[in-house]
């Protein structure tokens, strides 16, 4: 049976998105937050911008021992604040590549459907963040594609009335103003 697509519109101005609160947990109603002090608010900073940083420097810069530094980092990794530890690539620099953002209207507020659409997107390569929204729109996506036919694919697969989607709007980005930049997001 042929997909059909969700109703698109096709715009170029760019998304600017507010910070969410950050907190520890993988389940929004209930969260665990973690207290830092301004020591672990320290640490925090500085691995961020360098995490490859040696303990003997940090230890200097915050004025604490090297061993309490490592031990620290030890346990906010383990209470997961550092969540991971990744190179970030300038993908730029490898290939090129169209970068987008889509709203998405759902059909209903099916929250069979919306599991649905949230595990396919998770599946999906070209998407490289999706967030659930307020308003209008059900969810905002950013994606990542090589040409407008990988969107095209990408839309006839994933953006159908048979996934529940009743409408869509694509947004290209023109040219990138603010880099994601992980250590610009405030420590709460």
């Amino acid at each position: 049976m042929p997909m059909s697509l969700a109703k698109s519109a096709l715009c170029f101005p760019a998304i600017l998105d507010d910070s969410m609160p950050v907190f520890v947990g993988n389940d929004l109603m209930t969260p665990d937050f973690v207290t830092l002090d301004a020591f672990d608010r320290k640490l925090l900073a500085r691995a961020r911008i360098n995490n490859l940083e040696p303990a003997r420097v940090t230890a200097e810069a915050v004025g604490l021992s090297e061993s309490a530094v490592l031990r620290r980092l030890r346990r906010l990794r383990a209470e997961g604040v550092i969540a991971r530890d990744i190179a970030i690539i300038d993908a730029d620099r490898i290939a090129p590549r169209i970068v987008l953002h889509v709203l998405v209207k759902m059909a209903s507020q099916d929250r069979n459907a919306a599991d649905a659409f949230k595990a396919a997107m998770r599946a999906s390569p070209e998407v490289q963040a999706a967030w659930d929204v307020t308003g209008e729109w059900s969810f905002l996506l950013y994606l990542v594609v090589s040409s407008m036919r990988d969107y095209e694919v990408f839309g006839e697969r994933e953006l159908t009335t048979e996934a529940h989607v009743s409408q869509f709007q694509s947004m290209i980005t023109i040219r990138e103003v603010v880099a994601f930049d992980p250590s610009r997001q405030a420590l709460a």
